[in-house]
């Protein structure tokens, strides 16, 4: 009995690595922000999620492979007379990570506003 236990237990570990997404905000916005959502998507879809710091960097650990990151952040501005309502979206393809990749890549923003009526 103890030799087929042994034979269906294994100890597997996966290495990780790190990976750095800097968002890059538009020259007209205020940001970097910190606490935006990234998301990063691999091959098998699964999804790994982090915030952003007062940088804009969101900071994953991940195993090796090809992902796509994505943002999708709202921010109100309630200042002044004129309300606004800023949607920040981001989307890269093709991240390659692995041990001998750089493993640091931005993340161009688009921006829209709308004003809102209160």
């Amino acid at each position: 009995m103890a030799a087929l236990l042994t034979a269906c237990s294994y100890d597997e570990v996966m290495d990780t690595w790190p990976l750095s997404v800097e968002l890059v905000y538009p020259e007209d916005s205020t940001g970097p922000y910190a606490g935006a959502r990234v998301e990063l998507k691999d091959a098998t879809a699964s999804i790994f999620v982090a915030e952003t710091d007062a940088s804009g960097t969101a900071r994953f650990q991940v195993p090796p492979g090809i992902y796509e990151a994505s943002s999708s952040t709202q921010l109100l501005d309630t200042l002044g007379t004129n309300w606004w309502r800023y949607n920040y979206n981001g989307v890269k393809s093709m991240i390659i990570v692995s041990p001998d990749s750089i493993n640091r890549v931005k993340m161009p923003l688009t921006m829209s506003r709308k004003r809102i009526v209160h």
